[in-house]
């Protein structure tokens, strides 16, 4: 039966661009489980692949059909965003492993419906400052930056991410990204090898 491989981290990690990485890795067959999110789109992103973008009344739908499994929101400075994970799309355990990118919270959520044995943890880390350098420099990319909102997404990472909630999850292993990102990812490549 498959898996599901979970990559978390804080803000400006790296791990987008490892999942992204790991997804196109031939040796690994993985497929993507995207999640959904309320918050816009932005540039260099594609509905369907970073995320299924929809607003509230099409979350709202889902929950009323009873296929949302986690939902978290974020009062962000232009309003509620929501980011959720719904069942039935994306995963077909008797087919192929799934990939997963999202939070500590929500990786709680999709462990406890599909059961421990099928969701696995990938932790991603950097040292703070340079996550920080990391999230001004991409925000300055953005046609119109907001570095408010990466001053909040930054502080609410020291909170979702607190060590007690890492060691409360049962995560163990941790892959550090502070040094070339080749190295992170053939590290993360090698442990699901191990696990396939």
């Amino acid at each position: 039966m498959g898996k599901i491989f979970y990559i978390m981290g804080k803000s400006a990690t790296g791990k987008d661009t490892i999942y992204e990485e790991l997804l196109e890795h031939r040796g690994l067959g993985l497929r993507p489980l995207i999640m959904y999110t309320t918050r816009p789109i932005r540039a260099n992103e594609m509905d369907g692949v970073q995320y299924h973008f929809t607003d509230v009344e099409g979350l709202r739908q889902m929950q009323s059909e009873g296929r949302v499994i986690e939902l978290r929101s974020y009062n962000t400075v232009h309003g509620i965003w929501y980011y959720f994970t719904a069942d039935g799309d994306d995963i077909d355990f008797e087919k192929q492993s799934c990939l997963a990118l999202g939070t500590l919270e929500s990786y709680q959520k999709v462990r406890a419906y599909y059961g421990g044995e099928h969701v696995l943890p990938i932790y991603i880390e950097v040292a703070d400052a340079e996550r920080l350098e990391r999230s001004i420099k991409r925000e300055k990319k953005q046609e119109h930056p907001n570095f408010s909102e990466v001053c909040r997404r930054y502080l609410a990472d020291e909170e979702d991410f607190a060590e007690e909630k890492i060691v409360q999850a049962g995560i163990s292993r941790r892959f550090s990204n502070d040094g070339p990102r080749e190295e992170c990812m053939e590290a993360v490549a090698a442990y699901i090898r191990e696990l396939l």
